[in-house]
């Protein structure tokens, strides 16, 4: 299979008259496939001469962090980054012995290099696909702020490298690959991000409790890092896979039967799964080690339970955040979130989909943490300064362990006493088929769409097309009532939509929800 994808990715041509063939950034870049044409070479030229291009607008002089994950397209579309970079005389940065490169660690090195370079500001540059099945390719730029590039960049860099696709890349330079490796200077990321982990974690509290952890880097960028972290902090951590396959052969299939290196799917997490119980909590992280899966006792952890915990502890550990701090989530995470918030008198920040929304604020340092529902998030150093802007999945990791030591409860323990004080929420999503009408439809909702006062017997508290937060549009609708929520929005890549659905009522009163979402949605989306 790899041979097959690398020949495609170098031999086929996308043609930018084609709408699917063209440069299309989502929540988290560019993706695709070399064999559909839509994660190529050309995409790579086009994508990277328009960063090129971008930064001299932005007026940035410092370096590119560039890195590339574990996926069989990333290690060729580094190369061909590269290449650009070096053409046009980019100073760029790469990790050391040209390894593998995770993407909190391009972030903080970001961040690093800004705080103490004052107007040589540096931005970076990421090669992967996330979670996504081996064949994927994916390329996503993080801007001066560390994060995930706003609306705006990204529109500008897409309409940009359309523009060369356009042109058959004739005005782009490029040179050999081996005068791009000399010309680009070596950085020691994982050294550098290692050695502050102290800084965000409490790791002398890790030391001192002696947990014995266990990791699955799940054949991604998290090895080498966790290797460091074992070494460097003498914890009794054992990385119980060092495999890295491009094939990714060692992964169990997922709920769909598709290969995807999902850490927070109970499928696909099962090798951790079938030993847990030889630790005291253990972890998984995707290739790009952007997110986290929390494996204890009563098996893997929901991911929004674990972010209620995170929030609980976070609030009631860090006694040098200032109270004014805000606490962000995605408007489809748990409402837990929402009583865990309030019962600590803070602001909650909630915001669209999306991990950029949280950037500003933990950049600027007025948002303490930022997490999202599909197991991403970061958070401030223990000082309240920015670690990282992008999600950072081997720091949540690290937090649970923080959490175990200090409180002596595993992150499921810790949840079953959230549920004792706030109710026990029930959590479900569901896909729906989905025509392009009706998706058109979405756009065009209002809170005067939805006519009905109750939902599920309960009365409507809130309709919502715009975040509460920031009041950025939703892309959807989310509909609140005192002991449930939902909230819908259509598939960027396919033909469906997502409902959300929470209930604190109980399994029945969450299937009653989903029933009366689906019917208010074919009524609002019929014209």
């Amino acid at each position: 299979m790899v041979a097959n994808i690398i020949n495609s990715f170098f031999d086929e041509t996308p043609d930018a008259s084609v709408p699917r063939e063209r440069v299309a950034f989502g929540t988290s870049g560019h993706r695709g496939r070399a064999t559909e044409r839509t994660f190529n070479a050309a995409h790579i030229f086009a994508i990277t001469q328009a960063v090129v291009d971008y930064r001299a607008e932005a007026g940035y002089q410092g370096p590119l962090f560039l890195g590339f994950d574990t996926h069989a397209l990333s290690r060729p579309a580094w190369e061909c980054a590269l290449k650009v970079l070096a053409a046009n005389k980019v100073p760029v940065f790469i990790e050391k012995d040209h390894g593998i490169t995770a993407t909190p660690l391009v972030s903080r090195a970001i961040l690093q290099h800004n705080a103490t370079h004052g107007a040589a500001l540096a931005d970076g540059l990421i090669i992967t696909p996330s979670h996504n099945p081996p064949e994927d390719g994916g390329i996503k730029y993080n801007p001066s702020h560390g994060g995930p590039a706003d609306t705006e960049a990204t529109t500008w860099i897409e309409l940009r490298a359309n523009a060369y696709l356009l042109r058959q890349l004739n005005d782009i330079s490029l040179v050999p690959l081996e005068h791009a490796l000399a010309y680009a200077q070596e950085y020691d990321f994982t050294a550098h991000y290692v050695a502050q982990l102290g800084s965000v974690v409490d790791m002398a509290a890790i030391q001192k409790a002696n947990l014995t952890l266990g990791v699955d880097p799940m054949g991604g960028t998290a090895l080498p890092v966790w290797l460091a972290v074992a070494e460097h902090y003498g914890l009794n951590l054992e990385v119980v896979n060092t495999s890295l396959d491009a094939n990714f052969a060692f992964m169990p299939p997922d709920h769909d039967g598709k290969i995807r290196m999902d850490c927070s799917s109970a499928d696909a997490m099962i090798n951790l799964l079938t030993i847990k119980d030889r630790f005291d909590l253990s972890f998984g992280n995707d290739p790009d080690a952007d997110r986290h899966g929390i494996v204890d006792a009563s098996g893997l952890m929901n991911p929004n339970h674990f972010l209620a915990v995170c929030v609980d502890y976070l609030i009631g550990h860090r006694p040098e955040w200032m109270e004014t701090l805000n606490i962000g989530k995605t408007l489809v995470s748990s409402s837990m979130i929402d009583r865990v918030v309030a019962s600590h008198q803070r602001e909650l920040y909630e915001v669209p989909v999306g991990f950029k929304w949280f950037v500003e604020g933990l950049h600027d340092g007025w948002l303490a943490f930022g997490g999202e529902e599909s197991a991403g998030a970061s958070l401030l150093t223990r000082d309240g300064q920015a670690w990282s802007t992008d999600k950072d999945g081997i720091v949540l990791c690290l937090l649970a362990a923080e959490i175990m030591a200090v409180t002596g409860k595993s992150p499921s323990e810790y949840y079953r006493s959230l549920t004792e004080r706030f109710g026990e929420p029930f959590y479900k999503r569901v896909d729906t088929a989905c025509t392009t009408e009706q998706k058109a439809a979405f756009k065009k909702l209002s809170a005067e769409s939805v006519t009905e006062t109750s939902l599920a017997g309960d009365p409507i508290t809130a309709v919502l097309v715009n975040a509460p937060g920031n009041a950025a549009a939703i892309g959807g609708l989310k509909v609140t009532t005192e002991n449930g929520w939902f909230a819908a929005r259509p598939s960027g890549t396919e033909s469906l939509y997502k409902v959300y659905a929470e209930s604190f009522k109980g399994l029945q009163h969450l299937d009653e929800l989903i029933e009366s979402a689906t019917a208010l949605l074919a009524d609002v989306l019929k014209e």
